[in-house]
């Protein structure tokens, strides 16, 4: 996140801070036998990005202790980029642009936006 915060005066110069990863990155179980984890994660890391951005940066922070976390992240690259935009966009409400609960046909992944 502290990242982020040295990067959030580039968006005041109308630079684009997009941060790619997905909410459910599991490669040996990207399939039904990661649906249960996938689903379990995604309902948190959405009502988490729901919180007020004090709340929320602190829950993100703690992602480990989210259900099915190392499940759903066994490592934390894909997870950390959205890590490095709340950091720029720290105090602004997240939306859900996309959500799918079948994704690779049972999997379920969101993608946030700020601003």
């Amino acid at each position: 996140m502290e990242t982020g915060r040295l990067l959030a005066p580039l968006r005041e110069q109308g630079v684009l801070i997009v941060g790619s990863g997905l909410s459910y990155h599991n490669l040996r179980a990207f399939n039904a036998q990661g649906a249960a984890a996938s689903h379990a994660f995604d309902d948190w890391l959405r009502a988490t990005m729901a919180l007020p951005p004090q709340q929320r940066a602190a829950q993100l922070m703690e992602w480990e202790k989210a259900p099915a976390a190392r499940m759903a992240h066994p490592r934390e690259e894909h997870l950390l980029p959205l890590m490095v935009v709340l950091g720029a966009a720290e105090n602004e409400a997240a939306s859900v642009p996309y959500h799918e609960d079948a994704f690779v046909g049972s999997l379920a992944v969101s993608s946030f936006r700020f601003g």
